[in-house]
């Protein structure tokens, strides 16, 4: 009889221990949220440098490298398509390592990949430190998404706007200094390297953050395994391909206008150091938007209204560079930003929107990001192949407008958040 009612009580005692572990976790969450979203905003100032840094200096690594425009173009490509092919390997990592020991891994990934750039003047060394740095970052992006989801359910949006706020200074201080770097040392080594150093603040800001107990953890899906089988598979579902598919053509309008806005500026006329501006001019109007739109999304929580907004923004900044006239180039840098700084962090809040766990969120944005990012690298790749056999940045201008049409058709197929 006592071996029978102790195999009765075993499931209550899983859910007390479920019911345990996350009112630890939500007390360890209020003593600690400054410094987990300090933190969350240090970890995502190093997703993005050294991608964009390369956009600036373009030109100069084809011209000493000796490359195509294609064969440049592939050291954004790479390693965006490795966040796309590897973002499925976060929730492996978390279940095996922890999150917190998996992040640490993944920023001094980052932080040696960029730093061995400036050593070796090789297409080789470039790729295959392209090719790291994207796993890295694939690694970490469901991750974060995951533990905001967990941490903060009633604030994700403001910690998403953080979150993409972290990405847009790390975008927007390399696009606009590295030119700067690169003209006070002659050396575009030295200037795509020196990004290393943001991984020292990720690091230490991941150390306060997770110190003593603090553990974070996917905990719907170790605790118990029996709800594990009632999660939705993101691959099953219409909607979550329509993230994939939104999530994957906006990373290929930013990719493309990160990587090509300043040999396009430069073609036009632009020094290098106006085309640099030009770059940050863009990137610094995003940073605004990465911090203010989850903000006023909080606020007034229609997506499809502010993604309109967004999409009408981007196809207007497009026909003003199109012009090739220099002050509608500036005036489309600085309109170019609203869409840049604001689609990401919807599309982010999208699976989040839609899922109810940690586990999910993580399911979804990994699938999410799996797709889209494939498809965010090899639109910029397409960009060089088309430019390399036409000379014509026409073509440039006309993938990129229709990239906003994609995107605006489909969001006329979405719904807003509850609906």
């Amino acid at each position: 009889m006592t071996r029978v009612s102790l195999s009765n009580e075993r499931p209550e005692l899983f859910v007390l221990l479920k019911e345990r572990n996350e009112e630890m976790s939500k007390k360890v969450t209020k003593q600690n949220a400054f410094l987990i979203i300090f933190a969350i905003f240090a970890i995502s100032i190093n997703m993005r440098p050294a991608i964009t840094s390369i956009g600036p200096m373009l030109e100069t690594i084809r011209e000493q490298l000796t490359l195509s425009n294609a064969q440049v173009s592939l050291l954004t490509a790479v390693p965006v398509i490795c966040m796309g092919v590897f973002a499925s390997m976060a929730p492996v990592l978390n279940r095996k390592f922890g999150l917190k020991y998996t992040i640490y891994a993944m920023l001094i990934l980052i932080g040696l990949m960029t730093a061995l750039r400036g050593f070796i003047s090789s297409f080789l060394i470039l790729i295959g430190t392209a090719f790291l740095i994207g796993i890295a970052i694939a690694v970490i992006g469901p991750l974060l998404s995951a533990m905001i989801k967990q941490y903060f359910p009633d604030r994700a949006a403001s910690v998403i706007g953080i979150y993409s706020f972290g990405m847009g200074v790390g975008s927007a201080a390399s696009a606009g200094l590295t030119a700067v770097f690169f003209d006070r040392t002659g050396s575009y080594l030295f200037a795509l390297s020196i990004w290393s150093m943001l991984a020292l603040l990720g690091l230490v800001a991941w150390f306060l953050a997770m110190r003593g107990n603090m553990e974070v953890r996917q905990l719907d899906s170790v605790v118990v395994k029996g709800k594990q089988k009632k999660v939705r598979s993101p691959w099953k579902t219409r909607k979550a391909w329509l993230f994939l598919l939104f999530f994957g053509l906006q990373s290929s309008a930013f990719f493309s206008i990160i990587t090509w806005l300043a040999p396009i500026a430069i073609s036009s006329g632009m020094t290098l150091l106006q085309a640099g501006t030009l770059l940050s001019i863009m990137t610094t109007v995003q940073i605004f938007l990465n911090i203010l739109l989850p903000l006023l999304m909080e606020r007034f929580p229609a997506r499809k209204f502010w993604l309109m907004l967004m999409l009408i923004a981007g196809m207007l900044a497009v026909a003003l560079f199109w012009t090739g006239i220099h002050p509608l180039m500036w005036a489309g840098a600085f309109i170019m930003g609203i869409p840049l700084g604001g689609l990401f962090p919807i599309a982010l809040l999208l699976p989040l929107d839609e899922t109810k766990t940690a586990e999910e969120a993580s399911s979804w944005t990994a699938m999410m990001q799996t797709g889209g990012f494939i498809i965010g690298g090899l639109l910029p790749l397409l960009i060089a192949v088309v430019y390399d056999g036409t000379a014509n940045h026409h073509y440039t201008f006309g993938i990129i407008m229709l990239l906003y049409v994609m995107m605006l058709i489909l969001t006329l197929l979405m719904k807003n958040k509850g609906e």
